[in-house]
């Protein structure tokens, strides 16, 4: 994604991440890779339960959010969800599918 920011830009298309880390621990992950989005913190899990990305409580990385993106459109509504295995090739796809929305 950080690397093809600029074609979501040009697409009009908004990128937020999110995590369960507190603020803190996000602005030094951005900071770190030069992410040119938002980070945002989910301390309390609350968005993590309404997008359906947290792990069962014995999963080994339970205090991490399953990698899952969504595609939205601008009123709010899930075109599409991603559960990204391939992060090199996920940016593409996503960009090709807000394409398609956009015709």
């Amino acid at each position: 994604m950080r690397d093809q920011a600029q074609q979501y830009a040009e697409a009009g298309c908004t990128i937020l991440g999110i995590s369960f880390d507190p603020p803190e621990e996000n602005a030094q992950f951005r900071d770190a890779f030069d992410l040119p989005f938002s980070l945002l913190s989910d301390e309390d899990r609350s968005v993590g339960a309404l997008y359906e990305t947290q792990r069962d409580p014995a999963d080994a990385y339970a205090d991490f959010a399953q990698r899952i993106s969504y595609l939205i459109d601008p009123e709010g509504t899930i075109q599409k969800a991603y559960a990204v295995s391939d992060p090199a090739g996920h940016a593409g796809e996503v960009l090709a599918d807000l394409a398609a929305l956009q015709r």
